[in-house]
């Protein structure tokens, strides 16, 4: 195990050791393997498509991902849970009949079923795979430890295995996507490829070992192997209970008049938010090298949660006033302005309403109080930069659960009951 993820009395020396042992890694690269085109159809002498297995389709990033590999002309499979409702919608838009010859395929799947897994493998034989699945929430993976241990950790063992299994570690490429919770505790800011790992969750250790063991697969066995190292990305297609999309909904929701108030843990968290489409890009450039290694997608800028808050509300035509301290504060509301994103007699909320409380039950364990990513390898040697603002993606967010927000007020306002999750 490598050292810089051990405590010690004595982070100095290995922080400096962490370093060495990371340069190393890079020094120690798999040897150049030069990625082959499609094999051309025998018939009428076109290139085929490449095809690419993604699991955690049905997410965030595995749709926006889709998205991008269908436009490139992929043959995209997909790896999805079985679910006792439909779980597509994000994907919906690019499914096509399942009867015809879609480009699109979605399989049965889950990280946690080894011959699964590798029936796949071996039926789709895939130029690319990337394995976005996992349990990514932190807060839950406090609560299921040793579940998420299986699907992020000891699920990409088994995809790894199973290339290795199968043959197929010439032919298939593999990304790892992999996260800013790996830093923890952080030793220094900006975090780097080089930056020594403390991670303080179940989440950021399950995703340690994914880490590593990609590593070693790309280290012992020649694989094309790499580790995309994701600072928090968001969108309007972000799950629910995470922090940016429970904030866009639940200001959003109160502006209406759905919600009486937006219930937070801790506000002074600061981090580094991108947007899911352009980490997505970042995520197929990996796969297109001479050469595997591991990138570090951010956008080197960074808020806190608190400020989020306030450039949501600010959005919204809602200017508030933080009030209070520790666990008795409150956001409360200052001045409504007609000019917003919002039409000018929707507003339902007035000077004096308290909009936000802290609750101590969504505060961690072991809090991560600031990440911020340093993104300099990808833009020196993949000339990858992010495109789109903080700004920019917040309106985006805000307009599309503005749009949800109206369509369930109208429902209420014509006699339905609407029941508003309040996790």
């Amino acid at each position: 195990m490598n050292e810089s993820i051990i405590p010690t009395e004595k982070p100095q020396r290995f922080a400096l050791q962490g370093r060495k042992n990371r340069a190393a890694h890079d020094t120690l690269r798999s040897r150049s393997i030069p990625y082959e085109p499609a094999k051309k159809n025998e018939d009428q002498g076109t290139p085929l498509s490449k095809v690419a297995l993604i699991t955690g389709i049905t997410g965030q990033d595995g749709s926006y991902l889709a998205e991008l590999l269908l436009d490139k002309g992929y043959e995209v499979h997909g790896i999805k849970r079985r679910s006792s409702l439909f779980n597509t919608e994000r994907i919906d838009h690019i499914y096509e009949d399942p009867h015809k010859d879609p480009k699109l395929r979605l399989h049965y799947g889950d990280l946690t079923d080894t011959s699964n897994l590798v029936r796949l493998l071996s039926e789709i034989k895939p130029d690319e795979v990337y394995n976005l699945g996992a349990q990514s929430h932190v807060a839950v993976s406090f609560e299921s430890p040793e579940y998420t241990a299986d699907v992020d950790a000891l699920g990409t063992l088994r995809l790894l295995e199973g290339i290795r299994f199968l043959g197929l570690e010439k032919k298939t490429r593999f990304y790892q996507a992999s996260t800013s919770e790996l830093y923890g505790l952080v030793q220094e800011t900006p975090q780097r490829e080089t930056t020594p790992f403390h991670p303080r969750s179940p989440y950021g250790v399950a995703k340690l070992y994914a880490y590593w063991i990609t590593v070693n697969y790309r280290e012992s066995y020649g694989l094309y192997a790499c580790n995309g190292i994701l600072f928090n990305h968001e969108s309007p297609r972000r799950g629910e209970t995470f922090v940016t999309r429970k904030v866009t909904r639940g200001i959003t929701n109160i502006a209406l008049g759905l919600e009486p108030c937006l219930y937070m843990g801790n506000i002074d968290a600061l981090r580094d938010w991108g947007h899911a489409k352009d980490y997505v890009e970042m995520q197929w450039l990996m796969l297109q090298q001479d050469t595997p290694t591991d990138y570090v997608i951010a956008t080197n800028q960074q808020i806190s949660v608190r400020e989020f808050i306030v450039r949501s509300a600010a959005k919204l035509g809602i200017k508030i006033e933080w009030q209070g301290k520790g666990l008795d504060e409150t956001a409360v509301v200052t001045e409504v302005s007609p000019h917003s994103i919002m039409n000018e007699n929707e507003l339902k909320v007035k000077p004096g309403d308290t909009i936000v409380r802290i609750d101590p039950r969504y505060y961690r364990p072991a809090e991560v109080e600031t990440l911020l990513g340093d993104a300099s390898k990808a833009e020196r040697e993949l000339g990858w930069k992010p495109k789109i603002t903080l700004d920019e993606m917040l309106q985006e967010m805000l307009l599309s659960d503005l749009d949800k927000a109206r369509q369930r007020a109208l429902l209420t306002k014509s006699g339905f009951q609407v029941s508003v999750p309040k996790e």
